[in-house]
This record gives C-alpha cells, sequence and structure tokens, in this order.
C-alpha cells in the first residue's frame, strides 16, 4: 500500500503558515507498515483541488487530505472530492444535529453558513470530530480494478491528529511490513562530508536506508528500516547505530530529539559542575539554550550578554579589551584570543563557576569582515581545560549566531566526555 498526503489552503503555498500535518501524518503512517509517496500541497482552487485528487487516486492506495473543511467560502475539500466522485452533496442530519448542539453548548446559535458542514459526497460517509465543528470524509473508492480509501481531515492539528486516531487509525489496512525510524544526531562536520565518511551507510536502496539533513548547523542522520517485525527493523537500526558511531566517534552527541544544550546539561549534572557564559554577538544564544533544559538551574550560574565590550561590566572594566578588537588590525601574537580567554575567565570568578565559555565576535557582516580573519573567538575555561579558537562563519549568514553558540557547546561537550584535556594558548 501506498500512501499519499494533501494539504489544501492558499495560506499554505503563500507560505504564510507552515504544513505541519503532513510531516506527522507521514510519521503516524510508517509506525503502522504504509510508506508515504507523494506530499502535495494545493491552494483554495475547485477545479484543481478535484485534479488533485484525481491524480492522487490514480497512483497511490491510501489518500489523506487536510484542511478545507471549515464554513467559509473557500473551504472547498468536500465539493472537490464531490466533484471527483462525480456526487451530489447530500445533508447528513446527524452531523448537522451535532453541529448545531456543539453550538448550543457555547450558547450561541448555529450561522445558516455552518450547514454546509453537514454535507457529504454522496456514497461517502461522516468522519466524528469531538474537537470541532468540521466532521472528516471517508471515501471507499472503487474505479476497474483500483481501491482507494480517500480520508479528508481538518487542518486544524489538534483535531487532525485527534481524528486521525480515534476514527481512521482503526479503519486502516496495516502495511505489509513494519517501518521503524531513528535519528543520529551530529555537529562539527558538513553535510558531504559526513556522507563521504559513512561511504555504503548511505548508499540508496541500501536496508536500512540512511538520510542526511542539516539544520542550524546540525546534521541528522534518519535511519529508516523496514522489515516484517519491531524486532527486526530495531536489530537492523542498531547494527546502522552502532556502524554510524564508529565511524564518526565524537561528532556523535545524541539522538532522536537531543541537541547539543540537552547532552551538555546532563554532563555537568553528572559531574556536579557549573557553567557561566559571556556574550558578544550571539545576543545571550547559548544562555537561551541552556536555559531551555530541564534542570539547567543545577549547573547554570548565569549568563553575561555584553552590548559591547567597555568599562560598563563592572567586572570587566580592568581588561585592555576593546583596543584588542580591531577588525582592521593585525593579529599580533594572538591577542584576541587572549581577550577572549580574559572574559572568560573575569567570568568564571564573578559566577564562581566551574566552566566559563565567553564568544567574543569581531565583524558582525560580511562587510566589515577582513578576508582570512576570524569572525569570532571562543574560549572555554575550567579546573584543567584553557582553549580559544578562532571562528568562522561559513554557510547561510541567518544561522551565524547558532553555529557559533552551538560550537562553543560543542567544545564543552567535548572536554567533559575527555576528548579534549589540554591546555592551547
Amino acid at each position: 500500500m501506498k500512501a499519499e498526503i494533501i494539504a489544501i489552503g492558499s495560506e499554505l503555498t503563500t507560505g504564510a503558515k507552515l504544513d505541519t500535518n503532513s510531516q506527522w501524518l507521514s510519521i503516524e503512517l510508517a509506525s503502522i507498515g504504509i510508506p508515504v509517496h507523494f506530499h502535495q500541497t494545493v491552494a483554495d482552487e475547485l477545479d484543481v483541488l478535484a485534479e488533485i485528487i484525481r491524480i492522487a487516486s490514480e497512483r497511490s492506495d491510501l489518500i489523506l487530505i487536510t484542511g478545507g473543511l471549515g464554513p467559509t467560502l473557500d473551504d472547498l475539500t468536500r465539493e472537490a472530492i464531490a466533484q471527483f466522485m462525480n456526487a451530489e452533496l447530500e445533508l447528513h442530519e446527524p452531523s448537522l444535529e451535532f453541529i448545531e448542539n456543539l453550538f448550543a453548548s457555547f450558547n450561541r446559535t448555529m450561522p445558516d453558513r455552518n450547514k454546509i458542514q453537514a454535507m457529504f459526497p454522496k456514497g461517502s460517509k461522516p468522519l466524528n470530530n469531538p474537537r470541532g465543528t468540521a466532521p472528516g470524509i471517508w471515501v471507499d473508492w472503487k474505479e476497474g480494478d483500483r481501491n482507494v480509501i480517500i480520508a479528508a481531515m481538518p487542518g486544524v492539528p489538534s483535531e487532525m491528529k485527534m481524528m486521525f486516531r480515534k476514527e481512521l487509525l482503526p479503519g486502516l489496512p496495516a502495511g505489509n511490513n513494519v517501518i521503524k525510524i531513528h535519528r543520529v544526531n551530529c555537529f562539527g562536520l558538513g553535510e558531504s562530508p559526513a556522507e563521504e565518511m559513512l561511504g555504503e551507510l548511505t548508499a540508496r536502496g541500501r536496508e536500512p536506508e540512511v538520510g542526511i539533513t542539516v539544520h542550524h548547523a546540525t546534521i541528522t542522520l534518519r535511519i529508516a528500516s523496514s522489515g516484517k517485525s519491531e524486532k527486526e527493523c530495531e536489530t537492523a537500526i542498531k547494527e546502522t547505530k552502532n556502524n554510524i558511531n564508529e565511524i564518526l566517534g565524537s561528532y556523535v552527541f545524541g539522538e532522536e530529539d537531543e541537541e547539543l544544550q540537552d547532552i551538555v546539561v546532563s554532563l555537568l549534572n553528572q559531574k556536579e559542575m557549573t557553567l557561566s557564559t559571556a556574550e558578544f554577538g550571539t545576543g545571550g544564544l547559548i544562555s537561551h539554550l541552556i536555559t531551555e533544559v530541564k534542570n539547567y538551574d543545577q549547573c547554570f550560574s548565569g549568563g553575561l550578554v555584553i552590548p559591547k565590550l567597555s568599562s560598563r561590566i563592572p567586572f570587566l572594566e580592568d581588561l585592555p579589551i576593546e583596543k584588542e578588537l580591531d577588525p582592521e588590525k593585525e593579529l599580533e601574537s594572538g591577542s584576541q584570543q587572549r581577550t577572549a580567554e580574559m572574559v572568560a575567565r573575569s567570568c568564571k570568578e564573578h559566577f564562581q563557576s566551574d566552566f566559563s565559555i565567553a564568544i567574543i565576535e569581531v565583524s558582525e557582516s560580511s562587510e566589515s569582515k577582513v578576508e582570512g580573519k576570524p569572525d569570532a573567538y571562543i574560549s572555554l575555561v575550567g579546573p584543567d581545560i584553557s582553549i580559544s579558537k578562532k571562528h568562522y562563519y561559513v554557510g547561510d549568514p541567518a544561522i551565524r549566531k547558532i553555529r557559533a553558540a552551538k560550537t562553543a557547546l560543542n567544545l564543552l561537550r567535548l572536554h567533559l566526555l575527555g576528548f579534549l584535556s589540554f591546555e592551547n594558548q
């Protein structure tokens, strides 16, 4: 069985809203062994919608549609399904009664326009929606030797998810295979180098399949396994995951939804150690990432966001730092790196933390960048570590801050795991 998902709404095609429903549905279908081969996003145009459904019916066995079931004039999903089926819309009295009672429960009178939500293409059946006024639509479509299931659900995620689980899932045929997906997260290398290092693990057609995606400088390896049972899939995933860890080593930092800050907070709490931060150029992004993690307060001593390296910061007032950070100035004996270290040490002393990270940005834009010079310096100081590194902004300028923040967190992660235990002046 092959599935196709159609997301309907001009707000999606214009970019005003993101289509998160299709992603969620794909994951849910995979868990019952139904692979999704197509995603489509369509504007609110009746003839186009009907044609898209027709195309989907010729190549897919299951068509899930989200959106377009509301009462307004641009909600055209039911009309599009009826046009595809060459059927009239019929009033379903129990659905109308449900909608009227729902309005009455809020002490409101149902607008006449909402009656359209109780209209269904002849030959279809309604799907209950306990969270809203828009019932779904289920169609068992037969044409020649083709049997296709078409199910339309509301676009509101909370309504769609409940309807899928309560109304659709029990009626869907199980796929021939179980599909399991597992994610391995990496940092510190690019997409192409990762693929080169992994070699045949990323080969097309391999089982399990390993796909590579990048988001905000984090590499995610998506392991997808198809088998006769969950145990078979989990065994295949475990073997591939072990191969990935063996090849990429310390580049791998976590799995599934784990982020670098999750790992750093966990390691610091395990070791009962603390961290402070001083950030010039990242807007306090490291502090923000850290404080999003559960139990961060056990290890985070405090953070300093420096708008300008000047004497307005009391415990930095004696540091000769402003003159050291001129992007036009020639590097002299690592003066900028020493500056980052000085700020980190002062921050560590001020917050009485075990570790401190300092980020000092030199050039804030490509226009102010001097060719061959670093864009920032990152320093980590602690009981047995004192390291300052040059940092260059590469790739998308829109993620330069998050890349710098993650680089700093990764530096601490590597040290806490024993990969960095040296001094680097």
